[in-house]
C-alpha cells in the first residue's frame, strides 16, 4: 500500500487520451483516482465531477487520470456516453492497482469478493505521493482533490 510521502512506483500508465505517463516522474502533478466499474451510477457520477472541473485542474497544472480494470474499448464507450474530459486507463492486469494496494477484498450481503477500492492519489511532479484518499464517498470528492492539488501547487 502506497501511502503520503512514498515514492510513486515506476509504472507507465497508457491512458485513452494516448498519453503515456511514468508515474514515478510524471512531470507535472497529476491526480490518479482508482474507482471500481465504468458505467455505474458512483463511477459515473465521480468521473463527471471530475470531468465538470477538468479545466480547473488544467489550470492548476494538475492531469488527472482514472484507473479500473475495465478493458479500454469499455473506457471508450464509457467515454463517448458521457462526454467525458479525463482520460482513463485500463488495469487489465492488475498491476497498478496491485502497487497502489487498492484491489482489496470487499463485502456485499455476506458475500466476499475482490474488487477496486475507490481511492485517489495527489503525486507530485517529482512521483512523491502527495496526498492520498482511500475508501471515497463520491459526493465533493473531486472539489476537495483540486482544493489539495492547488494548495500542493501553492506550497
Amino acid at each position: 500500500m502506497i501511502d503520503e510521502g512514498d515514492m510513486a512506483p515506476a509504472i507507465t500508465v497508457s491512458a485513452s487520451d494516448g498519453s503515456s505517463t511514468n508515474l514515478a516522474s510524471p512531470g507535472e502533478s497529476l491526480v490518479l483516482y482508482f474507482y471500481p466499474k465504468d458505467d455505474t451510477s458512483g463511477c459515473t457520477r465521480e468521473a463527471q465531477d471530475f470531468t465538470t472541473l477538468a479545466g480547473e485542474f488544467k489550470k492548476a497544472g494538475v492531469k488527472v487520470i482514472g484507473v479500473s480494470r475495465d478493458p479500454m474499448k469499455k473506457h471508450d464507450k464509457f467515454i463517448a456516453k458521457y462526454d467525458l474530459a479525463v482520460p482513463l486507463a485500463s488495469d487489465e492486469d492488475g498491476r497498478i492497482s496491485d502497487a497502489f494496494g487498492t484491489w482489496v477484498e470487499k463485502s456485499m450481503y455476506g458475500r466476499k469478493y475482490m474488487g477496486m477500492e475507490r481511492a485517489t492519489y495527489l503525486i507530485g511532479a517529482d512521483g512523491r505521493v502527495l496526498r492520498v484518499w482511500r475508501k471515497v464517498k463520491v459526493p465533493n470528492h473531486a472539489r476537495e482533490v483540486l482544493t489539495a492539488a492547488r494548495e500542493s501547487a501553492a506550497a
